[in-house]
């Protein structure tokens, strides 16, 4: 049970990361509770463009120590909640 607890509070706290720095690094008008954990982060989302992933990327390095891999599926960059799994799962590996 406690190991489950461990899981949402990691996962928790990976969220509110991911949303402080991409308000802060891409000067995001809004705070964390105005950003669902389901928000796309293109599109109608944040509306984030391709210099914005590329900040991302970085992000990921420089905050979480995660180096993305051109094999790595795309898709860890459709929503938050995306980025957070994505990061957890490397965080393991």
């Amino acid at each position: 049970m406690s190991t489950i607890k461990a899981e949402i509070d990691q996962r928790k706290d990976v969220l509110m990361t991911i949303k402080t720095e991409i308000i802060q690094r891409l000067n995001i008008q809004r705070d964390e509770s105005q950003i669902d954990d389901d928000t796309a982060l293109f599109g109608n989302g944040l509306k984030l463009d391709s210099v914005d992933a590329t900040e991302i990327v970085v992000m990921l390095d420089k905050v979480f120590n995660i180096k993305v891999n051109e094999s790595d599926d795309p898709s860890y960059m459709r929503s938050v909640n995306n980025l957070a799994t994505f990061i957890i799962q490397k965080k393991k590996s």
